[in-house]
């Protein structure tokens, strides 16, 4: 896990023209001379098209102890909830089905 911070991160896209994709902002932040950690968590976001850095953000992963301003409970469902919708399904709690519910009885 990279150790930055989203605000970080997103500083290093402000030159962006949006939509982009991932290979696109890792670029971009490296043309701008971001640090190898920016760097780092760009590459780590899934590989979508983004339409501005606000969507950018939710997808970036970063060192739990940073400057995010998340207690511990928001950093978990951070992680839970994925970036963009569709992703990280492996990660999400889902309601059981009547024949899931029915074997846990």
């Amino acid at each position: 896990m990279a150790h930055t911070s989203v605000p970080e991160v997103l500083g290093a896209l402000k030159d962006v023209d949006f939509p982009a994709d991932k290979d696109e902002l890792v670029t971009a932040a490296r043309s701008a001379g971001a640090p190898e950690e920016v760097v780092k968590a760009l590459r780590g976001v899934p590989p979508e098209r983004y339409a501005s850095r606000e969507e950018v953000a939710p997808s970036v992963r970063v060192d739990p102890d940073s400057d995010l301003d998340y207690n511990a409970t928001q950093r978990a469902e951070q992680a839970r909830d994925g970036g963009k919708p569709g992703l990280s399904q492996h990660l999400r709690e889902e309601p059981k089905t009547p024949i899931q519910q029915e074997l846990d009885h």
